[in-house]
């Protein structure tokens, strides 16, 4: 191994779609001497964009991962799709590095997405860094974009270069204090980051005032920056031109110089235990140690198999050591280690704490599955990683008969690759529906289904995830007794319902007191108080936000059974449920439309009539973004109303927001569909 832990840099490349970020990818890799000439976007030769698909779209729809060694230090760099259609993949690499650097271009500035995944590093811990690109083209406007920049973000956002001869070449602003660049004085621009740089640490500051700036040592200067940057004390701004080179060279110095090693970096949030038990800790990002590592990323590749991406956290992970997944019992074996880059795997003999690897053909990896070496770790975890739920969905059928188990496993591998993309099956209806972000990604997903695999499906829209809810409190009784000759059946529970806040899920509380219902047979009444949970008491949806109080009941020293407690809890429920003003709930998401200008009025009005809340509205990139949160429900076929209206320039996005209730109409429509089960007595 020829560097160490404090040799290595964890980064990703994120922000919106269009602002450059492969082909800033592509020319940091040839900045380090990885590549003799970059690829193009156009020309379908960039490493990051290795599958056909992206070819063929020109985007990125997955991340992707290279990692070299350059000036001594160990790159671990990580390119994310811009689209939010696929913000999965893009939020799981966020996930395991120790910066995010969002690309943003000279004329649109920063807009709503990259905002959003700036407050996603922020929750995460990471150290944030703004990349401005296409500093060369005719519309850039850089004084504007970083004027910008302070006023969205404050006086955090600063710049370690500025542009200069139009964009041209960039100047130093961080290390040197004089000359002439596009945004004026280099010098103010110097003394901007120096005083917000020394004001975080008080030595440092003391130092500074009484002495001044030529005081201080590089490596003190240093901590101070890489203190700023862990607390959010400091946003740093480069300005390149990944197309012509400009910049590139200076950004990969600072990345190597400035940017923190995974000893510096604030170590993750890693959760022992589970449940109220829980304890929270944080990994020694040192090669010594018991294995913590993270699998981020799973890749289904025909030469090596399952392929599971992973960061190290704590220790070595080396090849042919045992290693234990999750909480298994059974060790594996490491037979195959691999560093990335690209679509090509380099096999190596280890990877240290901080590093990115890859290991292959273990078939119970999965996503955020944890590697270790001590059954002492079997309980340790990441802080779960929020990802936006995917409510856009899709029920499909295999075209041809016979094809249903090789659909199954496909879709299988799709869920395995993008934590967003989500494959359910309802076997009442026999149903099997796909779930994801967008109508394009499920579009993608169908894409992939039918090129990698070689299944075709036909779809149509799928039930809506509607739930059930109550408004009140109340009472429930049942007694269940049955006499067929034989032994009887005989169970007898009283309970109670109460509503719990929007989200909380469902508690059920033994209240029983004297023994009227014998402790054994409380599992009982719970069951069937859950089976109503998940087939609904109104119109056939789950239940939630529901506290149950089991209170008082009887029982039959011989007739007195599992299946009569179940029965009656389930009926008890089923009656208090019916006095608790049921509710029907339905799912509201944040919806984001991107159109000309021109059809912003359209837009608007086609949105009031689908009961939408107009949020607000941006100016991104020459079109306007209408901000809006709309029921699930009324979306369908609304890809091809945008369509119709902006003439196929017009997108949209939705991410699920929270659940309300639907109308009074809606709900009565919905329930004088729903046909019961049949009655157990």
């Amino acid at each position: 191994m020829s560097y160490t832990t404090q040799d290595i840099r964890n980064l990703a490349l994120a922000g919106h779609a269009g602002t450059g970020k492969t082909t800033l990818f592509e020319a940091l890799l040839h900045a380090g001497g990885q590549l003799q000439a970059t690829g193009t976007i156009e020309r379908g030769n960039t490493v990051s964009d290795h599958d056909p698909m992206e070819k063929s779209r020109r985007h990125s729809l997955d991340s992707a991962i290279a990692s070299f060694d350059h000036g001594g230090i160990h790159l671990n760099l990580i390119d994310t799709p811009g689209y939010p259609d696929f913000r999965g993949p893009a939020l799981s690499a966020l996930s395991v590095t120790d910066t995010a650097v969002i690309v943003i271009d000279a004329d649109s500035g920063l807009t709503h997405g990259g905002r959003r995944l700036l407050e996603r590093a922020r929750q995460r811990g990471l150290c944030r860094a703004i990349v401005v690109n296409k500093i060369d083209q005719d519309d850039a406007d850089c004084a504007r974009v970083l004027a910008g920049l302070r006023e969205q973000l404050g006086p955090e956002a600063l710049p370690l270069n500025l542009p200069a001869d139009n964009g041209r070449r960039v100047v130093d602003c961080f290390r040197q204090s004089d000359g002439d660049c596009d945004l004026g004085d280099v010098a103010r621009w110097h003394q901007h980051i120096i005083d917000q740089v020394v004001e975080v640490n008080e030595s440092v500051m003391e130092r500074f005032l009484d002495a001044g700036e030529q005081a201080l040592s590089g490596q003190q200067l240093h901590d101070a920056f890489e203190q700023c940057l862990r607390e959010g004390h400091l946003l740093p701004v480069c300005f390149v031109s990944a197309r012509t080179g400009t910049g590139v060279a200076e950004l990969l110095a600072i990345i190597e110089s400035l940017f923190p090693n995974p000893t510096e970096a604030n170590p993750p949030a890693l959760v022992r235990g589970h449940g109220t038990g829980s304890v929270r800790f944080s990994a020694h990002a040192t090669a010594d140690g018991h294995v913590i590592a993270d699998v981020f990323k799973l890749i289904n590749d025909p030469f090596v198999g399952k392929l599971g991406i992973f960061r190290v956290y704590q220790g070595s992970v080396r090849k042919d050591a045992s290693l234990l997944l999750d909480e298994a019992r059974k060790p594996f074996k490491v037979a195959h280690l691999y560093r990335i880059r690209g679509k090509d795997h380099e096999e190596i003999d280890a990877a240290i704490a901080g590093d990115i690897a890859a290991i292959a053909r273990i078939d119970d990896l999965h996503f955020d599955a944890l590697l270790h070496d001590s059954h002492d770790e079997d309980q340790v975890h990441l802080a779960p990683l929020e990802l936006p739920a995917p409510m856009f969905g899709l029920a499909i059928e295999a075209t041809s008969k016979g094809q249903e188990q090789k659909l199954a496993l496909a879709l299988a591998k799709l869920a395995e690759e993008d934590p967003a993309f989500v494959v359910e099956h309802n076997a009442e209806l026999n149903e099997t529906v796909i779930r994801g972000l967008s109508d394009l990604h499920l579009r993608v997903m169908l894409e992939r289904l039918k090129e990698r695999h070689g299944v075709e499906v036909t779809t149509h829209p799928p039930r809506i995830a509607y739930r059930e809810t109550i408004a009140a409190s109340a009472d429930g009784q049942h007694r269940h007794k049955k006499q067929s000759g034989g032994a009887g059946q005989f169970g007898e529970v009283q309970l109670s319902v109460e509503p719990l806040p929007r989200g909380q899920g469902f508690e059920f509380i033994d209240a029983v007191k004297g023994g009227t219902i014998p402790g054994q047979f409380i599992p009982a009444v719970e069951k069937g108080v859950r089976q109503v949970l998940d087939s609904g008491a109104i119109a056939g949806y789950p239940l939630q936000d529901v506290r149950v109080t089991v209170r008082d009941g009887k029982h039959h020293p011989v007739d007195s059974k599992e299946v009569a407690f179940v029965v009656a809890g389930r009926k008890a429920f089923l009656e208090a449920i019916a006095k608790a003003r049921p509710q029907l709930l339905e799912p509201i998401v944040d919806l984001e439309v991107r159109v000309p200008e021109a059809q912003v009025g359209d837009i608007t009005g086609g949105l009031a009539a689908r009961r939408a809340r107009i949020n607000g509205t941006d100016s991104e990139r020459g079109d306007i973004v209408v901000r809006a949160q709309v029921p699930l429900s009324e979306l369908d076929g609304y890809a091809t109303e945008i369509k119709s209206i902006s003439a196929g320039r017009g997108s949209y996005a939705i991410e699920f927001s929270h659940y309300e209730p639907v109308p009074a109409a809606v709900q009565q429509r919905l329930t004088s569909q729903y046909r019961p089960r049949a009655d157990d007595d």
